[in-house]
């Protein structure tokens, strides 16, 4: 029987870019000469005589405000991949990341030594339909070379006006030249989940990013299909290539399945860093489920997957996850601009830490053909490619090594092969979960036919 779970309202976290996990702090300005200890203003005046030299003596007059956010930037980015300034205009935008709605191409990108890459492109956007892919390294933007570009810019250039043209030239594995891959710039509405019947009782629900409404709208597409169905005999659970969103959705999708215990919780230096999140009675807690992960589910999803799999409430398939494990804090300052600041580390029920290990699937299953595989293994994105990464702290190792296979091993031309995620026939990993759900009945019955 299923029961709708009462609502709640939680702190507001977020996982967005790469699976940010993000705890947003709003109404005051952070004073951060009044964070500095008196004593360390001696070690400060090394920075004030390089500032100053530099004002006096550089070939072109600059201006004080660009030198210190320069300076912001090369302290935040020793820190790890995560920690950044967000000026006025950066911290807009990730606000409006967020409510799902923004203007550009639809591709979700990281920095790989050195150089901008592709972790995922977002599904039914200009990139997506463009077969920009995952690994597809991105030189150029309208012909400007991005070597030496940060994040914040390569996003500020790939967004605009609904309409206006944009050409991107990417390297791609494979490919002896640059792709030129010419896009026009929509309003990125993100739906992030879409549901459907694979076969009569049997639901599948893609979760694309996690966002304000998300676990509202899982509820709903759950009432539904459970209308049309009748009683659900199982359900699949895609997160495949969902590279966060908003944590506290996390939490929340994850209590619609879980009717008791810890979700997932959080440490850090501070007190307020020490939190910890609980399931609560309700909920679909008796549908079969099988949970679809691979390298490009970060953060938020791999808290789902970590969550329900610690229960022994869903079996997980697939891949390793990216291995993002890391809080965030956004510290507004004054001037409408912010700090997103590295602060916990979050951990699932049994205490697994996510970071660098990722999430490793009860059922290992590369959704390509072995050739393939292993140049997508060679060649995806995860957490421990980042420059500057935290190490995994007190994980349970993964079952696969991810290690690189030499390039003559893998045939020089693969013929082409017909994978659509989603599609019954033409996606394995969602074939062997519905065989999988379909077992589960099965084996249900062999138990209860051998104690009768």
């Amino acid at each position: 029987m299923m029961h709708r779970k009462r609502r709640r309202i939680l702190v507001g976290l977020v996982a967005g870019g790469i699976g940010l996990s993000v705890v947003l702090f709003g109404g005051y300005g952070l004073n951060l000469v009044s964070a500095v200890d008196r004593s360390t203003y001696e070690d400060l005046e090394a920075f004030t005589n390089v500032l100053a030299i530099v004002r006096k003596n550089y070939v072109e007059e600059t201006e004080t405000q660009a030198l210190i956010e320069g300076a912001i930037n090369g302290m935040l980015g020793a820190l790890d991949p995560h920690s950044a300034y967000l000026t006025p205009d950066s911290y807009k935008e990730l606000q409006v990341d967020t409510e799902g709605s923004f203007g550009g191409l639809g591709i979700e990108i990281t920095i790989r030594d050195g150089i901008l890459t592709v972790v995922s492109p977002i599904e039914d956007t200009p990139a997506y339909r463009a077969g920009v892919q995952a690994g597809d390294q991105i030189i150029k933007i309208n012909d400007e070379l991005t070597k030496d570009m940060s994040l914040i810019q390569a996003v500020k250039k790939m967004r605009g006006k609904q309409g206006t043209e944009i050409t991107i030239s990417v390297r791609r594995e494979g490919v002896p030249r640059l792709i030129d891959v010419p896009l026009v710039r929509e309003v990125i509405q993100i739906r992030s989940v879409k549901s459907k019947t694979l076969e009569d009782g049997y639901a599948y629900i893609r979760v694309t990013q996690f966002q304000d409404r998300t676990s509202h709208d899982l509820d709903a597409a759950l009432q539904k299909l459970g209308q049309d169905n009748g009683q659900l005999q199982g359900m699949v659970l895609d997160l495949r290539n969902n590279p966060g969103g908003l944590l506290s959705q996390a939490v929340k999708v994850s209590d619609l399945f879980l009717s008791s215990g810890m979700i997932v919780y959080t440490e850090g230096r501070l007190e307020s860093q020490q939190q910890k999140y609980f399931a609560h009675p309700g909920g679909y807690t008796d549908i079969p489920m099988v949970v679809l992960v691979n390298g490009g589910s970060a953060s938020a999803s791999e808290i789902v997957a970590g969550a329900v799999q610690d229960h022994g409430r869903a079996v997980v398939l697939g891949t390793k996850t990216f291995g993002k494990g890391s809080v965030q804090t956004i510290l507004p300052v004054d001037g409408g601009a912010a700090l997103r600041l590295t602060t916990a580390m979050y951990f699932t029920p049994n205490g697994r830490s996510i970071q660098v290990t990722g999430i490793a699937p009860d059922i290992e299953l590369e959704n390509l053909p072995e050739a393939y595989a292993a140049a997508r293994r060679r060649h995806g994105v995860r957490e421990e490619n980042l420059s500057g990464h935290f190490d995994s702290i007190s994980s349970t190792p993964g079952t696969t090594d991810g290690s690189p296979v030499d390039a003559e091993e893998a045939p020089q031309a693969l013929p082409e092969i017909d994978i659509k995620e989603g599609e019954l026939g033409k996606d394995p990993q969602l074939d062997r979960a519905l065989e999988l759900l379909k077992s589960w009945k099965v084996f249900q019955t062999t138990v209860a036919e051998a104690k009768s």
